[in-house]
């Protein structure tokens, strides 16, 4: 009913309701399950409860107690971390866990499963998993320097194509490359197959639904005009306020390049600092304004999302390296022919063509906050709102580039093909 309910405690029943729950909730169903998928590690307890389960080995000669048949339970369990920093994972006192649940394990086993000090739920689904990856090939190389004793392997996000892409564009490909809900590889072919008046004409029909979801929010936005769209999960390492670092500079280049601003997104019930962040982005919009239409849209859901991905003309995302896992917002925007203007981090890493999938915020280097807001201006600037402006047939050339070279990839269908061979048929 909750997913943030409260304090460590109620967490922890969570993750016990989750994983112990879930594997005995299968079973109850009549499910015989050969493979187990941790996402994160809020599920890990499910493997205390396999232990249980599974025959242990038998007593050794001394008469000591049976031990649990771990190397049988690692085999069924895979699991995906996403949370590229220590702080990021969930740690429980073993005097809470105790008095929570009764784990079924010795209190030794348990230490050197789950952690000496306080139970990890993120070491014991390392411990007992024999596939482990991240979700993006630099996260996988971050994990691996976080956790240096497992071989983390990388499997990048992907979208479900389907869901994602406007019905304007859907329709257009279904036309010229029917196979594409089923095959999302076949958009690689957009390039060829797709007309640059089909291509602008769809997307102007996405544009329309965005710009009528706009005014009823009060806020006329111009059809000609470029619009930048920003939407996620408002926190301080998604760097919403990157953008207006230097609000003079930011008017500067609207005077000379007109644009217009769509934003939105939610900050986690705990999270006060995004929820600052969230007052101050508002804050910025009104000291643009009326030089730059822009607008922040409440109550940020799918349908909000959809949208955003497939009205906006420029999709933005500025996360602090290398803390962006993955990130799967610009992936979405792909679908429908809208180019990135993103940190090099995530999965942009692996989507970025400079000028031809879109446009990098900096070089891939150190970063910070100065640096990285004065590479986005200057991309602005030089680049990007140029491009928009005054070559129509070379700004669909990076629409169809977006399509062809990351909706085709990014897709979820490619995505679970790997974890399928690589994790589940090993």
């Amino acid at each position: 009913h909750s997913l943030y309910g409260g304090d460590d405690r109620y967490r922890l029943k969570q993750e016990v309701i989750l994983g112990v729950g879930g594997v005995r909730l299968l079973s109850a169903l009549g499910f015989e399950t050969r493979q187990y998928h941790m996402n994160e590690g809020h599920s890990a307890l499910l493997t205390l409860e396999l232990l249980r389960r599974v025959a242990p080995r038998p007593r050794d000669v001394r008469g000591a107690e049976s031990v649990f048949d771990v190397p049988h339970v690692r085999e069924l369990c895979t699991f995906t971390t996403h949370t590229p920093v220590e702080a990021g994972h969930d740690h429980f006192d073993y005097a809470m866990v105790q008095q929570v649940f009764d784990t079924g394990m010795d209190a030794r086993v348990l230490r050197e499963l789950g952690g000496e000090e306080r139970l990890n739920p993120t070491r014991l689904a390392l411990n007992m998993s024999q596939y482990i990856n991240g979700v993006a090939e630099r996260h996988a190389e971050t994990s691996r320097s976080l956790f240096p004793r497992y071989p983390i392997h990388a499997v990048t996000n992907g979208v479900h194509a389907p869901t994602w892409t406007a019905r304007a564009f859907a329709e257009l490909y279904d036309r010229h490359l029917p196979r594409w809900r089923h095959e999302p590889e076949t958009l690689v072919r957009a390039e060829c197959c797709l007309a640059d008046a089909d291509i602008w004409s769809a997307h102007q029909q996405a544009k329309a639904e965005l710009i009528s979801e706009v005014a009823r929010h009060g806020v006329v936005m111009d059809p000609a005009l470029p619009i930048l769209g920003f939407a996620r999960r408002m926190t301080a390492y998604k760097r919403p306020d990157l953008l207006f670092a230097d609000i003079e500079r930011l008017l500067s280049i609207a005077r000379r390049w007109p644009f217009q601003l769509v934003l939105s997104g939610k900050a986690h019930p705990r999270d006060w600092p995004g929820k600052e962040l969230i007052r101050a982005v508002h804050g910025h919009l009104r000291q643009l304004a009326p030089a730059v239409k822009s607008v922040y849209l409440p109550n940020y859901d799918m349908r909000i999302a959809r949208l955003l991905v497939a009205g906006a003309d420029i999709w933005l995302n500025t996360p602090q390296p290398p803390m962006e896992a993955s990130g799967t917002s610009g992936m979405k925007a792909s679908c429908n022919g809208v180019p990135s203007l993103s940190v090099l981090d995530g999965w942009w890493l692996e989507g970025h063509i400079e000028g031809v999938s879109g446009w990098a915020i900096g070089d891939g280097g150190a970063h910070d906050s100065g640096r990285d807001a004065g590479a986005l201006y200057e991309k602005l600037e030089s680049k990007v709102l140029p491009l928009y402006h005054g070559d129509r047939t070379a700004w669909i050339a990076v629409m169809k580039g977006s399509i062809a070279k990351c909706a085709s990839l990014f897709s979820s269908h490619r995505m679970m093909r790997r974890y399928a061979v690589d994790a589940y048929l090993r």
